[in-house]
């Protein structure tokens, strides 16, 4: 299987609404002009293409000089374990290796924790000395 990587290659709104759909994140989907302004608008977008199918992406918010967070990172589920994920991980922060401040927010599920522990995030509650991450949804 060859996956083509992409930085900054905008999909278009029914590719991101297909892909979001795929990995349940309808939250997004209900509004797809504002979930392509919000990819437009991104930091980094870097996609995953498997003979020309979006089938992951990572998008990076933020200044890009002291501060980036990783916003989204999804891979359809017919292509999870596949080191997508990694790959899409990796370029998307690649240009921000001397940022301080590398930040995301995720759900509360196992795997997810393993794979941003994997990928060398620490939990807030983790650290010394103590940080506190604030959100309002």
């Amino acid at each position: 299987m060859k996956i083509e990587y992409q930085r900054d290659a905008i999909p278009s709104k029914r590719e991101l609404v297909e892909l979001y759909d795929s990995v349940g994140w309808t939250s997004y989907t209900r509004d797809p002009a504002l979930l392509a302004g919000a990819i437009q608008a991104s930091l980094t977008v870097v996609t995953a293409r498997a003979e020309g199918e979006l089938i992951g992406l990572a998008r990076a918010v933020g200044d890009g000089l002291t501060i980036v967070y990783l916003q989204d990172i999804l891979v359809s589920p017919s292509y999870h374990r596949h080191g997508i994920g990694r790959e899409l991980f990796e370029r998307v922060f690649a240009p921000y290796g001397s940022v301080r401040q590398k930040v995301l927010l995720t759900d509360d599920e196992p795997a997810q924790h393993l794979f941003y522990r994997a990928m060398g995030f620490t939990e807030t509650w983790d650290m010394s000395p103590a940080v506190h991450a604030f959100a309002k949804f």
